[in-house]
């Protein structure tokens, strides 16, 4: 068998501060502190799977920054790092603030990681990769990482390199026809995409009149050869242009739904790049979702491949 070719992505690591338990953070709480950031969720997941990963970023010259390059070393990432002396490591705050209800408060304004520029990508390592990810939030970071995520995708046409995107829009970084404005012409470029409904619906201009599997299909043909939209515990829906596809959620106690996205795009790609057929993609994609939001953090949960069976085991079971 042919070895994997690897993924490729880049983008932001944030520290992340998150709150133990739930109640007001202006209360005092204990927090705990971690890294996130889409494309690094994804990088994680994906090598935990098995799959080699290049990440390209950057980060402040600062304990932030050292635990950010630490954490995906330690995880097998190849991350290639420009240390920016000028700029912090961005941080995030996540409040539990009751129950299943969280809210997340970002300090990123002129980052390190947000000052990404298509000098620190190196095309000879895009040029060997086996697909190129990006997202629509390094697009909307700010105007060099916008033009990253584009020389990204260019370098990877060039190179006939296959590239995913995942639109994963946020509010808080631009409004929702300047996000259109950013995306519409990367869909034309792009082999895959992911994709909420809701952010589906906001690229097509939908007054959530079409149905899941008719927003794919016209997300499809805006440019992309596939498409996998997202709804969380209702399921997925894929389009390739030989049909329409539906994956249920696995069924899972949910504790913690953050990053459930980048870990079901992480079991897809992982999956896409190991070249299985669609049906397997979406059911590896819904498991690794199911062991996100059953554990605790945006990426310390993600499985290794042999882990997967333990979504098999009945609730209360013990594997010995």
């Amino acid at each position: 068998m042919s070895e994997t070719r690897p993924l490729v992505t880049l983008g932001e690591v944030l520290a992340v501060l998150r709150a133990e338990r739930p109640g007001p953070l202006d209360r005092g709480q204990p927090m705990r502190l971690s890294i996130a950031g889409s494309e690094s969720n994804v990088a994680i997941g994906v090598q935990r799977l098995g799959v080699p990963v290049t990440f390209f970023g950057r980060t402040g010259d600062d304990q932030l920054g050292a635990l950010a390059r630490t954490t995906l070393r330690g995880e097998g990432v190849c991350a290639r790092w420009r240390v920016d002396p000028a700029r912090p490591t961005g941080l995030m705050l996540t409040e539990h603030r009751m129950g299943d209800v969280r809210r997340v408060r970002y300090y990123r304004r002129d980052s390190a990681g947000s000052a990404i520029t298509p000098d620190d990508l190196d095309e000879a390592v895009i040029a060997d990769a086996g697909l190129v990810h990006v997202t629509g939030i390094t697009a909307a970071l700010s105007a060099s990482a916008r033009d990253t995520v584009r020389a990204a995708v260019r370098c990877a046409r060039r190179h006939r390199v296959p590239v995913s995107l995942d639109l994963n829009y946020r509010a808080g970084l631009c409004p929702p026809a300047q996000f259109r404005s950013y995306m519409e012409p990367l869909l034309t470029q792009v082999d895959l995409v992911f994709a909420s409904l809701d952010e589906a619906r906001l690229v097509l201009h939908d007054a959530h009149k079409a149905t899941p599997a008719e927003l794919a299909h016209e997300v499809r043909c805006s440019g992309p050869a596939e498409v996998v939209l997202t709804d969380g515990s209702n399921g997925a829906w894929a389009d390739d242009g030989t049909g329409g596809y539906f994956q249920p959620a696995c069924p899972v106690t949910a504790v913690d739904p953050v990053g459930a996205g980048d870990a079901f795009a992480a079991g897809y790609l992982a999956s896409w790049l190991r070249q299985a057929p669609i049906e397997e993609r979406l059911s590896a994609a819904a498991r690794v979702a199911a062991f996100c939001v059953a554990t605790f953090g945006d990426w310390e949960g993600l499985p290794a491949t042999g882990e997967l069976p333990l979504l098999d085991l009945g609730h209360g079971s013990v594997a010995r």
